[in-house]
């Protein structure tokens, strides 16, 4: 059944711009597999990623909201659906690889502590003798190190590339890994502004008019503007990039929403409290490491007990995350039933 994917791989040779990541071109994975029958690369990894256990674990991590009154506020599940659905968009927009666009989507926060970026922060400062904590990097380690019981998931290059490089200073080496790095913002400030909304915490009539007038006023006409914007000018520059007038309008829009929702009081209210949980938890293990899943434990033999109790940290979800401080410091009975 080679014939499938050999199929698949020809329809990209005739469909995609020769500026795309091609499946057959990829630069491989770090420990050599033989070619699935029916899927190419690119969607194997789309495929490996969807079914792991940190994938999973993504519907119970918070994304802004710490302790959301309601139903239909973001999580980092639907959020990493979002920006996988945005960037196929502007992909096949733009005649680019959207499996491979997908597959770094999926990926790109596997990483993310428990507690959003409250969690991040505090990691970051528990493992400042480490070298700092990053969520990108540690979505990265999650597929290279963590998963599948410490031996990785064994991704292609370009996937993990793009995983790396959705943030922070490095700009990805292919144009689908820069397309995930921009649809994840366009995500995320629209999103979050709808859940800032719905949590009393903006009324519309804060938002700055300039953001309405150029990018819309709704978030479906928001994230529409930014996909046509991103298609329209990636296509007559043969980079991915805003055109300069829906650049600075997004610009202010990201600068509004850092300045009223991501420092606001009453939206992080709870985040002083969330460096004493993590550091509790990781406290505890680092003094008891057999307690440690085995799989962790077999890790730090060459990475360090600090980075390993980490790792198992920033892999719990909010709700596992509190349980086990509760179990460890709250005193039976304290706890609530």
């Amino acid at each position: 059944m080679a014939y499938l994917r050999e199929e698949r791989q020809k329809l990209e040779r005739q469909v995609l711009s020769p500026l795309a990541a091609f499946s057959e071109l990829s630069r491989g994975r770090e420990f050599p597999e033989p070619d699935c029958e029916v899927r190419t690369c690119f969607q194997r990894d789309i495929d490996r990623i969807t079914h792991s256990k940190s994938f999973r674990r993504l519907m119970h991590k918070t994304q802004v909201f710490l302790r959301p009154e309601g139903d239909h506020y973001r999580t980092r599940l639907t959020h990493t659906l979002e920006v996988a659905r945005i960037g196929r968009t502007i992909a096949r927009g733009l005649s680019l690889n959207e499996d491979l666009a997908e597959a770094v989507a999926l990926g790109h926060d596997l990483g993310h502590t428990p507690f959003g970026h409250a969690g991040e922060r505090a990691l970051n400062t528990i493992l400042s003798d480490e070298g700092g904590f990053r969520h990108n990097e540690q979505s990265l380690r999650v597929v290279d190190r963590l998963e599948k019981e410490g031996f990785g998931l064994n991704l292609t290059y370009e996937v993990r590339n793009g995983i790396l490089c959705h943030t922070g200073p490095d700009m990805p080496d292919t144009l689908e890994g820069m397309v995930i790095r921009i649809a994840d913002r366009i995500a995320y400030v629209n999103h979050d502004l709808d859940d800032a909304l719905r949590a009393g915490i903006l009324r519309e009539s804060d938002i700055p008019g300039e953001i309405f007038c150029v990018i819309g006023a709704s978030n479906s006409e928001r994230i529409g503007t930014l996909i046509c914007d991103v298609i329209e000018e990636s296509r007559k520059r043969g980079e991915i990039a805003l055109s300069p007038q829906m650049n600075l309008a997004f610009q202010l829009f990201y600068d509004f929403m850092f300045r009223s929702v991501y420092r606001n009081i009453k939206a992080k209210g709870e985040e002083s409290k969330v460096f004493g949980v993590i550091d509790g938890i990781f406290r505890y293990y680092i003094e008891n490491p057999d307690e440690l899943p085995l799989d962790y434990r077999r890790v730090s033999n060459q990475d360090g007990m600090k980075r390993v109790v980490g790792d198992y940290v920033s892999g719990m979800t909010d709700k596992y995350a509190l349980h086990v401080y509760e179990k460890l410091y709250i005193p039976d009975a304290w706890q609530v039933r």
